[in-house]
C-alpha cells in the first residue's frame, strides 16, 4: 500500500506540476520501491547514473537516433527493439507502446528496463 501510494504521490506531483523532470531522490525511493537495488546485481547508483545519463531525469525525453529510431523516456528506451512506437518495425520486446514510457507514474519503464537488463546483455544494452 505504502508503495503504491509513493508512486501515486510522486505522478501526481509530477502531472500537478506539468514537470518532467524527476529529482534524484524521488527517482531513488521509487526505484528502491521497485525492488532494482540489486536487481541482476545492479546498485540503485547505478539504476541513477543510467537514468541520468540517458535523460537527465528526464520522463518526457524522446531522443531520434542516427538510424532513424527513436528512444523514450527516463531510461531512454528503444523502440526500434523494446516498444512500439508505430513508426517502423519493432520487436516490442517489453510488449508495450513507447509511449507508455513517457507516463510520470514509471512504471512502465521500470518493467521493461527490468527485462532489457534481465538478458545476456544487462545494462551493456545501453
Amino acid at each position: 500500500m505504502t508503495k503504491v501510494l509513493l508512486i501515486y504521490l510522486v505522478s501526481s506531483f509530477l502531472a500537478l506540476n506539468q514537470a518532467s523532470l524527476i529529482s534524484r531522490c524521488d527517482l531513488a525511493q521509487v526505484l528502491q520501491l521497485e525492488d532494482l537495488d540489486g536487481f541482476e546485481g545492479y546498485s540503485l547508483s547505478d539504476w541513477l547514473c543510467l537514468a541520468f545519463v540517458e535523460s537527465k531525469f528526464n520522463i518526457s525525453k524522446i531522443n531520434e537516433n542516427a538510424d532513424g529510431s527513436f528512444d523514450y523516456g527516463l531510461f531512454q528506451i528503444n523502440g526500434h527493439y523494446w516498444c512500439n512506437d508505430y513508426k517502423s518495425h519493432s520487436e516490442n520486446i517489453c510488449h508495450m507502446d513507447c509511449q507508455d514510457l513517457l507516463n510520470p507514474n514509471l512504471l512502465a519503464g521500470i518493467h521493461c528496463a527490468k527485462r532489457i537488463v534481465s538478458g545476456a546483455r544487462g545494462m551493456n544494452n545501453w
